[in-house]
């Protein structure tokens, strides 16, 4: 495989959108997406989206982003700034968890989001912070106990890796997003073999897309053999690690 091949799956041509009407809704996120729907009539003024990567959260942040005008706190250093932030407008905090991060601050955040909110005359505020993670809060190994008892009044909510109905629904998207007409066995067979995760597969419609117009072919279940064989090849080798 020749450098240019390998580097194929980084390249992407066509930027995915971060619409609400770019969303697709199955059973593998509709819980999720029914929070985002209802904000800001929440259960809590602190919500956490759960899942594996590529399951879909950060669109959902996204999407929630785009429709309050939300500010992007830095997990690792949430200073007296962001609380006077979070005091004014809806926070989000994209991928917490994996890796040690501001724990006081996130335990002030939240002191703060639960004030403003209680605060409110008419009952209903827009203040709220907006979590998004790989892990449970009991996995995020915090240390402060106060932090601890904060986060078990998180609303959590999960999201499952991608079902097929879902992998195959933004395919045809993507594809549709091209112009490109691909037949349906075609998308079986990549939906059958792809990561199921939809960065994975926003790549990989970017490569068909990238070899097609490259080798003036259509999309066939052979170049996408191709384009899953380039994916493997580009991914990082760890088999000396294990």
């Amino acid at each position: 495989m020749s450098a240019e091949h390998r580097q194929m799956p980084l390249i992407l041509q066509h930027e995915p959108g971060f619409t609400r009407d770019d969303l697709v809704v199955t059973g593998s996120n509709r819980a999720a997406v029914d929070l985002i729907d209802r904000w800001p009539d929440w259960p809590s003024p602190v919500a956490l989206l759960v899942g594996p990567a590529g399951a879909g959260k950060t669109h959902l942040a996204a999407i929630w982003r785009s429709q309050n005008d939300a500010a992007i706190l830095d997990p690792h250093d949430i200073d007296a700034q962001s609380l006077e932030i979070a005091a004014q407008r809806p926070v989000l905090i994209d991928d917490i968890g994996a890796e040690a991060f501001d724990e006081t601050g996130l335990f002030h955040l939240i002191n703060t989001i639960r004030q403003t909110a209680g605060s409110c005359e008419n009952g209903q505020s827009q203040a709220s912070l907006l979590m998004t993670s790989q892990l449970q809060p009991s996995q995020w190994n915090v240390t402060l106990p106060d932090l601890v008892s904060r986060l078990k009044a998180v609303t959590i909510v999960d999201i499952s890796e991608p079902d097929d109905y879902l992998l195959s629904t933004v395919i045809y998207k993507l594809f549709a997003d091209r112009q490109v007409s691909v037949d349906p066995a075609v998308i079986s067979y990549i939906v059958s073999r792809v990561e199921r995760s939809l960065d994975s597969v926003i790549v990989l419609v970017d490569l068909l897309d990238h070899m097609a117009l490259q080798q003036k072919s259509r999309i066939t279940k052979a170049l996408a053999i191709q384009a899953l064989q380039a994916m493997a090849d580009a991914l990082p080798d760890t088999s000396s690690q294990n």
